[in-house]
């Protein structure tokens, strides 16, 4: 079977003197019968292509669906009077939402439940099924919960599903009365993102809604029992650079609207308490000014807790009266520390809980107030710790934990071998109890596999972190951390993403699982663009610094090489979304280091998308990427690294590129483009394969099993570039 050929179409553009051609932009009319025709055409090449894995694909699924306890229920949270709690069933896809009474007010131990339920009886006496996810998606080929919530006195449920897989969801409140399973639909709100925000009284919600470039520019007010056309207009922010989202305080005083770019931030605030004061701007924008907003109790006083960079980029915590007040009033409560960079503050009666970095790893801290109800006027702070974890490597954060008065903390915890595991920490008595392991069957042990914490040196000296698992003994004799003396390379999976300041941290997988019992390994480059090392690791790798991210990247991968961990052969590098965009250049850039890559929902085409400000997302992220239409010198390093504008007459490593026809946030017009451009142009470009999914959107299939099944696609993909794809059964 010969590979699609897409037809040459040249459209030529200017910009700042510089003349462009593009070849492929006609694949851009979504729907039309010759673009539809042509994505069809590489999907059957595609499967023509990895026909000979299709046993192997199987086998991963099975291998995924047997370590799986498909029958399984999250740990319950208790909100207000009820414990609530998911489920799910054993060949259903999406599961059920549930609640429970409370029993004993004072009792903050969540109730065990009977995990041997079936999907006919509760798992927990006076179970209440709130949304029952697979009947809600039976008809159609996607489906998405946005978002759940239930109003203060527990009586409604407003909830918002997407089904197309565009994040245009549609809110619809059920009245949970007395059957919460059989609860009346009432009102319907289309057009959302997100979900739905009570206010204090449950009487009305807040919403957001998108313009048509699918930013987030207006905040509405819904009352129940009113038709959507009477909402009233809450917040509408008229700078595109500009979000805006909404939100409710923990203490439930206050609905927060924040209005953000990526380098500022302002707040509203309407006090439930005062609702005579309108919303009032907290602190009015000022450029480069971030900082977020919550509501606590410091020695016997209501105030704003601040997170902000006004005094350093790595963020201090301040404290403000309940009153709009400029920074320079701020009170400082955790100072500026260049070695920490402060992610979150969340508020609770009595202590506060910080989401902080340090050294690449993630760190909570805990805040305790004392008697916050105190009105005695002593030291806001009593003490000031971390909670401790014992691994080289691992991830760690704070769960849900809607209360304003609870004494514990629910945080999750992970290492890239221990399953992801959900603890309670008594902040009274300072006990951390394992609530939920995620159970893995078939006699997994963690102690089979190996972790690491590795540093690679960039082109300008830069110590770049790698998290690195491996099954214990795939490489032969022990090996060290860093030395490959003595044993054997194995073939390697790096992953990289590399932007917005978010940070790719170790994480457990179970569909990894039949990578690493092969005899690979899989490692993550924790790349400049991301936030792993601190706010200047985000600023060294965005506008006009990002070939760091590419270049950080690559040496990683020589690292890998270098010190025995693996051959370029069995090397396979993958990426999604901006992560795409990495690997798309690293393609470009180091072809000959690289066995095979993978790009997923890639942001190849990054030039022709940063020059149209119609598209999803584009003037917002000019502080991302710059502005290539109004700068010549941001249009010239655009140009310098965009994988669709560099694509040579090379032999490239075979590509896999999968995308979504429904992606609102990378179209999928930019990996169909960019394949077509490797297929005309690359010494070897029948090795670049396409593959879109026609009924999904940025985050691929919705459902656990199609995204099994997905998975497995790849990593059948990904083992046969490394030549493990003949291997024997896993151990």
């Amino acid at each position: 079977m010969q590979p699609p050929i897409a037809e040459r179409r040249p459209v030529t553009t200017e910009h700042h003197g510089r003349t462009r051609v593009d070849d492929y932009d006609w694949l851009r009319a979504k729907g039309s019968e010759e673009v539809t025709a042509y994505l069809e055409a590489e999907n059957a090449y595609t499967e023509h292509r990895t026909a000979h894995l299709a046993g192997l694909r199987q086998t991963i699924f099975e291998e995924i669906k047997a370590r799986t306890l498909e029958t399984d229920l999250s740990v319950p949270t208790r909100s207000r009077g009820h414990w609530y709690y998911g489920r799910s069933f054993e060949g259903k896809e999406y599961g059920a939402s549930c609640r429970v009474p409370v029993a004993d007010p004072e009792d903050w131990t969540p109730p065990r439940p009977d995990e041997d339920a079936t999907p006919d009886t509760p798992a927990l006496p006076g179970e209440e099924v709130l949304l029952d996810l697979d009947a809600l998606a039976e008809g159609h080929e996607f489906f998405s919960l946005g978002g759940s919530s239930v109003s203060p006195d527990g009586t409604m449920l407003a909830y918002s599903t997407d089904v197309v897989g565009d994040e245009r969801y549609t809110i619809r409140v059920k009245d949970l009365g007395v059957d919460a399973a059989a609860g009346e639909l009432h009102d319907e709100v289309v057009g959302v993102i997100g979900g739905a925000t009570w206010d204090r009284a449950g009487e009305s919600f807040y919403y957001t809604t998108v313009d048509d470039a699918w930013r987030s520019d207006k905040v509405w007010r819904h009352r129940l029992g009113t038709p959507q056309e009477e909402d009233e207009l809450v917040h509408h922010e008229t700078d595109e650079r500009f979000f805006v989202g909404v939100g409710r305080s923990r203490s439930d005083r206050f609905i927060v609207v924040a209005s953000g770019s990526k380098t500022t931030s302002e707040y509203r605030f309407l006090d439930a308490d005062a609702p005579e004061e309108g919303w009032r701007v907290f602190a009015e924008r000022r450029d480069g000014l971030e900082y977020s907003l919550d509501h606590a109790v410091l020695a016997g006083e209501d105030r704003f807790v601040v997170l902000h960079n006004a005094t350093g980029p790595d963020f201090e915590i301040g404290t403000a009266p309940i009153a709009p007040t400029p920074p320079e009033e701020w009170r400082p409560l955790v100072p500026h520390d260049p070695a920490v960079r402060l992610e979150s503050v969340d508020a609770f009666a009595g202590h506060l809980v910080v989401s902080q970095r340090s050294a690449g790893l993630t760190q909570l801290r805990v805040l305790e107030l004392g008697d916050a109800r105190s009105t005695s006027g002593g030291a806001p702070v009593t003490d000031d710790y971390l909670v401790e974890f014992d691994h080289e490597i691992y991830t760690v954060g704070s769960g849900s934990n809607p209360g304003f008065d609870r004494p514990t903390v629910r945080l999750g915890y992970t290492t890239m071998a221990v399953p992801s595991s959900v603890y309670d920490y008594d902040v009274r008595t300072r006990e951390l109890t394992l609530l939920k392991r995620a159970p893995v069957l078939g006699g997994y042990d963690p102690a089979d596999y190996e972790e690491h914490r590795l540093w690679a040196t960039a082109e300008d000296g830069a110590r770049v972190p790698i998290s690195i698992v491996a099954r214990r003994g795939s490489r032969g004799a022990a090996s060290d951390s860093e030395a490959g003396g003595g044993t054997r390379p194995v073939p390697v999976l790096l992953y990289g993403y590399g932007a917005y300041e978010l940070s790719i941290d170790p994480y457990f997988s179970v569909a990894r699982l039949s990578l690493l019992d092969r005899g690979a390994a899989f490692a993550i480059a924790h790349v400049r663009g991301g936030g792993e090392m601190g706010r200047h690791w985000y600023d060294e790798g965005k506008m006009l610094a990002k070939q760091h991210t590419f270049s950080d990247f690559v040496a990683c991968a020589r690292h890998l090489v270098d010190t025995g961990w693996t051959t370029p052969d069995t090397l396979v590098a993958e990426g999604a979304s901006a992560g795409g965009l990495l690997v798309g250049a690293v393609a470009n850039q180091a072809p000959e280091l690289f066995g095979g890559i993978v790009a997923g929902v890639p942001f190849v085409d990054t030039l022709t998308s940063m020059l149209d400000a119609s598209l999803p997302l584009t003037v917002t992220e000019y502080d991302e990427w710059g502005d290539p239409a109004s700068d010549p010198a941001v249009y010239d390093y655009l140009a310098s690294y965009s994988p669709y504008d560099n694509v040579a007459a090379v032999r490239y490593p075979p590509i896999l590129a999968e995308t979504s026809l429904n992606d609102t946030r990378v179209l999928y017009v930019e990996p169909a483009k960019w394949v077509a451009r490797l297929r005309a142009v690359a010494l070897n470009g029948e090795d670049v394969l396409l593959r879109t999914e026609m009924a999904a959107g940025h985050g691929g299939v919705s459902g656990r099993y199609k995204a099994w099944k997905d998975r497995a696609f790849t990593l059948a993909w990904v083992l046969d570039r490394m030549g493990l794809a003949g291997s024997p059964e896993p151990r």
